[in-house]
């Protein structure tokens, strides 16, 4: 069902730009021929190099460590040793976490720390509890073949494909000091094959040329691996990173339920409260007046009931944003129709739904669509605006598009910042695009929960 609201309704589209705002960075050259030349070809050539001896160094402690440890069991010194062990390459993957993060610019969070219930031992027990400790173990173990072979990869690719481009400009050597023509590709007791001429040498140079320019793809597809290795094995758990969205997430309500209190709280004494206290005392007066002036008593009466249908409309105003009775009886299609016909320029509202969420979320979208509204009335500068809600698998979609002037952001203000907060606490996302210029689309994906 569409339906549209204002006093006009005719199409005004402003004028559309790019997806981010921004023209795009403008290079001479393209990427496949920057790409030998760019920091991220160093950062993860060093990243392959230094792989290498860290790998082993820690290989060969974890074996040894391990190994000692396990062998060791029949005794009591076995289980210090092994947990010693364990924490050792935590501390190493700490070390990992750091270099993916300098050289990989891959933020990997730390996983949480070991904490025993108190005395060596129970430290000793968690350590050896801990999945993170023994996926660390694993790493440790993993990594060092992966290593050696990214580590063989790369300096072969790199040292030949430079050795080869370069090739006419250091071929001297071999008449100088080998005493013979050039590179030498075959040879036996009847004849030698050497790359001496400009021919040949030009077509060495342009197949190092193909090797340098495909060697950073190449190392680019090595360090994928590792960076596979470091998020799966050196960051927290899936199940340990989800506790701490859920944590925040609650944090995030409490908070929110406290403003929603405090906002309840201020506009009940600043407003209705206020109004019914200066009534009463108007309709005091008015009874001290009844014998003496009946005249002026009637007319503060009439002010007085004047004042009742204020306080009586604060109060609608009041529940509403508390939770309006519309969207309970008649659901979104009516309670987002009852904010668009409020809202300062033409909003046309589509809502395709056969049944209906779940109360809380058909709550968290009637305000979030009733929020992203008043943002385009108060800042979007727009003479016409749109929302649409529709049922996507198991989510509900909103999207509220305008034709204003754009420029909107998560970290820009506008309230979008606590707006995504608070669809995240259900698992929701808020997606905002809104390039300089406009029109600005915000997209909100909230779970079904039916």
């Amino acid at each position: 069902m569409a339906t549209a609201y204002g006093p006009d309704t005719r199409d005004h589209h402003g004028p559309a730009t790019g997806a981010e705002g921004y023209p795009p960075a403008k290079h001479l050259l393209p990427a496949a021929l920057r790409a030998p030349f760019e920091a991220r070809a160093w950062r993860e050539l060093a990243y392959v190099l230094l792989s290498l001896p860290i790998s082993v160094v820690l290989f060969c402690f974890a074996v040894t460590m391990v190994s000692l440890g396990l062998g060791m069991l029949i005794t009591f010194l076995g289980v210090p040793i092994l947990a010693a062990g364990l924490v050792m390459c935590r501390g190493f993957g700490a070390v990992e976490r750091g270099r993916a993060r300098g050289l990989l610019r891959l933020d990997v969070a730390d996983p949480a720390p070991v904490r025993g219930q108190g005395g060596l031992m129970s430290w000793v027990g968690a350590v050896l509890k801990s999945g993170v400790s023994w996926r660390h173990l694993l790493y440790a173990v993993l990594h060092m073949p992966w290593a050696t072979f990214a580590f063989t990869v790369a300096v072969t690719f790199w040292a030949y494909g430079w050795a080869a481009f370069t090739y006419p400009l250091w071929r001297w050597v071999f008449p100088a000091y080998a005493g013979v023509d050039g590179i030498q590709l075959y040879g036996d007791r009847t004849h030698q094959v050497y790359l001496d001429s400009p021919f040949e040498m030009a077509v060495t140079s342009a197949f190092g040329l193909a090797l340098v320019l495909v060697t950073p793809w190449i190392i680019r597809g090595l360090v994928s691996v590792d960076r596979v290795m470091v998020l799966g094995l050196l960051g927290p758990s899936r199940l340990a990173t989800r506790v701490s969205e859920l944590e925040s997430d609650r944090g995030v309500v409490v908070d929110t339920a406290a403003a929603d209190l405090r906002r309840i709280e201020r506009d009940l004494h600043d407003g209705a409260q206020a109004r019914l206290v200066a009534l009463a005392m108007d309709l005091g007066l008015a009874k001290e007046k009844l014998t003496d002036d009946p005249e002026a008593a009637a007319r503060m009466v009439d002010e007085a009931h004047g004042e009742v249908k204020v306080a009586l409309q604060e109060l609608r105003d009041l529940a509403r944003g508390i939770h309006p009775a519309v969207l309970t009886d008649r659901g979104l299609d009516a309670a987002l129709s009852a904010i668009a016909s409020r809202c300062t320029v033409p909003v046309t509202v589509t809502v395709d739904l056969v049944d209906r969420p779940a109360q809380a979320i058909e709550g968290i979208a009637y305000f979030t669509v009733s929020e992203l509204l008043q943002n385009v009335s108060k800042h979007a500068r727009a003479t016409r605006a749109s929302v649409d809600v529709w049922r996507a698998a198991d989510r509900l979609m909103l999207q509220v598009t305008d034709d204003g002037r754009g420029g909107a952001g998560v970290a820009t203000g506008s309230g979008l910042a606590g707006l995504t907060e608070r669809l995240d606490a259900v698992d929701g996302v808020l997606v905002v695009d809104s390039p300089a210029g406009g029109p600005t689309t915000v997209t909100a994906e909230l779970p079904w929960r039916g």
